[in-house]
Parts: C-alpha cells; sequence; structure tokens
C-alpha cells in the first residue's frame, strides 16, 4: 500500500522524500515497481473492465447484485463484496429512480369492478393474471403514451401499444396484442387502475370478449397496481430520462428495442431470482 501511494504521488513529491517519511527503502521500491502483479490483482482488472460491460450494457442501471449474478451466469464466481468494491473504486453504481407523470383520468360515471386482485402480486403460474397501466413519455412532438400488460406469473410485458392520444384505443391496441401473443384460457385476471382506458364500454367489451375476469385498484390507491408502476419506475430511470426524443416515431422504436430487445429477455429480475422474465418462462415450462 505504501508504495502503491508513492507510485500515485511521483508527480508531486520526490521518490526519496516519500520513502523517507512512509519508513520504506528506495531499492526496496523499485523492485516492488518491477515485480508482475499479484494473481488476484490481474483478476481484478479483468473483473473492472467485465463489470464496466455490463454496467454499460444495463443502461447503467445494475448495481453490485445484478452484476454478481450476470457474471455467475457466464461461469465467473466472485464474491458480492467484491464485485461492489470494484464498482466503488470504478466510480459505478445503479441509476436512481426519479418521479414520472400520473396519467389516469377517472371518470364517476362509469361502473368500476372490484379489487379482486388484493395486492396478491405472487402468482406461480402464467396467463392466470395480467396487470395493466399507462405512462406518458415526453418527445419533441408532445406526450407519447405508453400503455402495457404484464404478467404477474413472469413479470413480462405480455402487450404494449403507444399513441399521441391516451384513449381507449391505446389500450386496446396494448390488450389485442396481449391477447394473440399468449392465447389465454377463460377466466384470466385483468387488473388495472380505474382509468377512462380501461372503464370504456369498448375495452370492457373486448375483455368479456376474451373471457377475462376484471378487477381494479382502489381510487387514487397506486399500491393495488404496486407491480406495473414499477415497471414504469425501471422503465422511466432507465430510458426516458437519458432519451431526448425528436419525434413519437423516434420514441416508440426505442422502446420496442427497450422492452422486447432488453426488459422481457435479459434483465435480471430481483423477484424472479435475477433471471430475466423470459428466461424464468422457459425453466417454469420446463418444471
Amino acid at each position: 500500500m505504501k508504495y502503491a501511494c508513492i507510485v500515485q504521488h511521483r508527480a508531486e513529491f520526490a521518490v526519496t522524500l516519500m520513502c523517507r517519511v512512509l519508513a520504506v527503502s528506495r531499492a526496496g521500491f523499485y523492485a516492488w515497481l518491477q515485480r508482475a502483479p499479484s494473481g488476484r490483482t490481474q483478476t481484478d482488472a479483468r473483473l473492472r473492465v467485465r463489470i464496466r460491460v455490463i454496467h454499460a450494457e444495463s443502461r447503467r442501471s445494475y448495481g453490485s447484485p445484478r452484476i454478481h449474478r450476470e457474471l455467475r451466469a457466464h461461469g465467473q464466481r466472485h464474491g458480492r463484496k467484491r464485485i461492489a468494491r470494484l464498482m466503488r473504486q470504478e466510480g459505478l453504481r445503479a441509476k436512481r429512480s426519479r418521479r414520472y407523470r400520473a396519467t389516469t383520468q377517472s371518470d364517476a360515471t362509469r361502473p368500476a369492478a372490484p379489487n379482486t386482485l388484493g395486492r396478491q402480486f405472487r402468482v406461480r403460474e402464467l396467463n392466470r393474471v395480467w396487470v395493466g397501466d399507462v405512462t406518458a413519455c415526453w418527445t419533441g412532438e408532445g406526450w407519447l403514451y405508453l400503455a402495457t400488460l404484464l404478467d404477474l406469473g413472469s413479470r413480462r410485458v405480455v402487450g404494449w401499444a403507444t399513441s399521441g392520444t391516451l384513449d381507449q384505443a391505446l389500450t386496446r391496441t396494448a390488450l389485442r396484442r396481449a391477447l394473440t401473443q399468449r392465447q389465454p384460457a377463460a377466466g384470466l385476471l385483468h387488473h388495472s387502475d380505474r382509468g377512462t382506458s380501461y372503464t370504456g364500454e369498448e375495452y370492457q367489451a373486448t375483455l368479456a370478449g376474451a373471457g377475462l375476469a376484471v378487477s381494479m385498484s382502489r381510487r387514487g390507491d397506486c399500491w393495488d397496481n404496486a407491480v406495473v408502476e414499477s415497471f414504469f419506475a425501471t422503465l422511466k430511470t432507465e430510458l426516458v430520462h437519458d432519451a431526448p426524443w425528436a419525434t413519437r416515431a423516434e420514441a416508440t422504436a426505442a422502446l420496442a428495442v427497450y422492452i422486447e430487445g432488453w426488459y422481457n429477455r435479459r434483465r435480471r429480475h430481483s423477484t424472479l431470482d435475477y433471471l430475466s422474465p423470459a428466461e424464468y418462462e422457459l425453466r417454469l415450462r420446463a418444471a
């Protein structure tokens, strides 16, 4: 450690002076310079490069737990504390979430379904419960609204759509895409807030036609739909806040890459034992 300190400050102080102050020999210092780095030091150097790559690929969203699991998935078994230490040395940390714009537009005259889900978010089967909501992303052309449906069994985004208008057409498009992709059996529980884009006649008719049961959050209670709210917070932190999109088309293309290419297929989810939704579904079906 003393020798490393001397190397760090060679441009500021004379080597002879620092050796005398730190009580080490000048000959010992130059001999240390010529020795090859230890095996652990060399491993740390390689690990730091790999950590930087993983952190960049995650859009700077991964902290030490996810980077630790990503390394393990590729056969590199290192302690989590070691990963955390190397991240501190590299000045790397996970991005923090910020508040985002609420988009719920409720209509007290429209009938709302009871909260059948009741915050029972731990679902063990696929296509048993879907949760939906809408958020907004700013572009140079104005707001772009994103409607999504997540399968609680795997936290996978099974249907999504974008539009410059927040209405039933937007949420119905996301629903139809989810139904086409998953083809669920009748009785699946669909949970959402009480926004007009979900309580409207056309949307409810689509749900009834597909044989889906309906559950809705209580008025003004975002915790009743916490899973999809958490997804939006992740989306905003990892993508939206750093993306000054000029057009809605540009934003939609970026959202497609994020949702289908990153979130569904690669992003490690702590609730899924740090597996991606796609990998978790494969293991669930195999089991």
